[in-house]
């Protein structure tokens, strides 16, 4: 089969960001398809672009059976919400007609956010009479309407309305996390599918020390709580820095921030006005070098805004701390909290409360035996649950069965 995938946020491994869609990528060609992916040449994570001048289409194959074909997309994507609207909506233009020349395709693969790319694989799955599959990711525009981005009453009765078309009209709609089936369906998705996020073993070694690491940013001897990924609205990471705060008593202890987004340059300024000595920030790194991140950290923070739809989340990031066997501080409510209790792989903080997150640091640093348990128990629980390689195969049957029906 020849899968055609619309992502404007697609990440490849040599980028930093989740590569979940390539790894996915990856197991279907193994089972002997072809994937064209249409994507953007504008960073989702950093909000820039990966040439200085955006042509209109850039093709390449990283390997036999993958075609990334990355089209013009208007860059200020971090300026601001309506520089993003913009983003989106130059994106969904582009990725249509660079997708009209794509001959011979099986299936049309769309994911949402943003929504808008879901748009042009729904009319190009019916323009080319393949069966249409939409991907949720996130349940967007209600995670936008609930942060604030979102508040131009036109534009939020347009975004809703366009949600439930989308989920109406796919052939079946696939969620990534349990928490999203019920607000899916309740929009008129008939078909669901659940292929959850999770994570490559192979792709950590937990028992790496990350020493090299450590040497090279001068971290020798420090415990390190390590945040990696998006530095944004929903990220609620002044509680890290508010957490340091209150740590400085304890010198050992180092929170490393690594990433980037709309909010790292207030956060580098504010964790500058609070003079915290015990707060690193570095730029963001490809996946194919985070497992050099996550094996000099000592354990690792999840964190997103205390808010109610957020616990209906599994984020990718929770599922590579397991995989690199490090014990997880989550402040995250809900069904990943389930995860990580039945997995015994980290400590529940409650969302926006600071002092817990301290303690919570604190706690772990001052029993390294049980943080490696942790660790340890939470790679186990991976291998078993939530293995990239296992969860591929249930997309390839779903996809080979959606074009089966469609035959």
């Amino acid at each position: 089969m020849h899968i055609l995938f619309i992502h404007q946020a697609f990440t490849a491994l040599d980028e930093a960001g989740g590569t979940r869609h390539y790894e996915l990528a990856r197991c279907l060609v193994e089972r002997g398809h072809r994937v064209t992916i249409i994507a953007s040449p504008v960073s989702y994570l950093t909000g820039k672009s990966r040439q200085e001048r955006i042509p209109w289409l850039d093709r390449h194959e990283p390997e036999p059976g993958i075609t990334i074909q990355r089209t013009f997309t208007y860059s200020a994507l971090h300026k601001s919400f309506v520089h993003r609207i913009f983003s989106f909506l130059s994106f969904m233009l582009s990725s249509f007609l660079a997708g009209l020349q794509v001959r011979h395709v099986d299936l049309v693969w769309g994911t949402s956010p943003p929504i808008f790319q879901g748009v042009t694989a729904w009319l190009l799955a019916r323009l080319k009479r393949a069966p249409f599959l939409f991907e949720v990711r996130d349940l967007w525009p209600a995670f936008a309407i609930a942060v604030g981005v979102l508040r131009n009453p036109f534009l939020i009765r347009a975004t809703l309305w366009l949600e439930r078309f989308l989920y109406r009209h796919a052939d079946r709609v696939m969620v990534n996390s349990p928490g999203f089936i019920e607000h899916v369906t309740e929009r008129g998705a008939t078909r669901v599918e659940l292929v959850p996020n999770g994570a490559a073993p192979e792709m950590f070694d937990p028992q790496a020390d990350g020493q090299a690491f450590r040497a090279a940013h001068g971290l020798d001897g420090k415990f390190i709580a390590v945040y990696a990924g998006a530095h944004g609205m929903s990220n609620d990471l002044g509680v890290v820095l508010a957490a340091a705060d209150r740590l400085r008593d304890c010198p050992q202890i180092c929170f490393l921030l690594v990433g980037d987004g709309k909010e790292k340059a207030n956060l580098v300024a504010r964790a500058a006005a609070m003079n915290l000595p015990n707060v690193r920030f570095l730029p963001p790194v490809p996946k194919e070098q985070m497992n050099q991140v996550l094996a000099a950290a000592d354990a690792c923070i999840a964190i997103l805004l205390p808010l109610e739809l957020y616990k209906t989340t599994y984020p990718n990031k929770v599922f590579d701390y397991m995989a690199a066997g490090r014990p997880v501080i989550l402040a995250i409510d809900g069904v990943i909290r389930q995860v990580v209790e039945a997995s015994n792989s980290g400590v529940f903080v409650p969302p926006g409360d600071p002092a817990a997150m301290a303690q919570a640091v604190r706690a772990l640093a001052e029993d390294p035996a049980r943080a490696k348990e942790m660790g340890r128990s939470g790679r186990r629980y991976i291998e078993t649950n939530f293995n990239r390689q296992v969860l591929a195969d249930k997309l390839a049957c779903l996809i080979e069965e959606m074009r089966g029906s469609r035959g």
